[in-house]
């Protein structure tokens, strides 16, 4: 799995023009399922969002896990996350899983962030067109591959 976070003072996510889903202060999170993904990278995964000290302290040091600062989650399925671009000018998303595989991961990603994470849990609705508005707040923006664990 693949995640793109980013810090946010508030984030909306739009599916035909109308708001589906916002956050105030938190974490934007655009995930990306590729085929081998599987529990464990979940589990992992989980951890390590919820986990992450991205929030300014009373000293202004990034100290800060999102359960301390009462933040909020928002997340996005974003298939090309998984795109190359190794060859000529089109992507290439042959790495993403496929959609009924992806779907299920994501949702299972989505329930086992509910049951560790306290705080306020939305998402975007898997496979639609979204417009996600956001106000990246730093910015802060951090990417997790959870097959290179860096």
């Amino acid at each position: 799995m693949k995640a793109v976070i980013q810090r946010v003072s508030k984030a909306q996510v739009f599916i035909q023009n109308k708001l589906f889903a916002h956050i105030t202060s938190g974490f934007v999170l655009f995930l990306g399922v590729t085929h081998s993904d599987n529990p464990e990278d979940i589990q992992w995964l989980v951890q390590k969002v919820i986990g992450l000290r991205i929030f300014s302290d009373h000293n202004n040091a990034m100290n800060l896990d999102i359960h301390q600062v009462k933040g909020e989650l928002m997340v996005i399925s974003q298939f090309t996350l998984y795109a190359s671009t190794k060859k000529g000018n089109r992507p290439s998303y042959i790495a993403a899983a496929r959609p009924d595989q992806a779907e299920e991961l994501y949702n299972n990603f989505i329930q086992e962030l509910k049951k560790k994470f306290i705080g306020k849990v939305v998402t975007g609705k898997f496979g639609a067109n979204m417009q996600v508005s956001l106000i990246n707040d730093g910015p802060v923006t951090i990417i997790i591959d959870t097959k290179n664990k860096e």
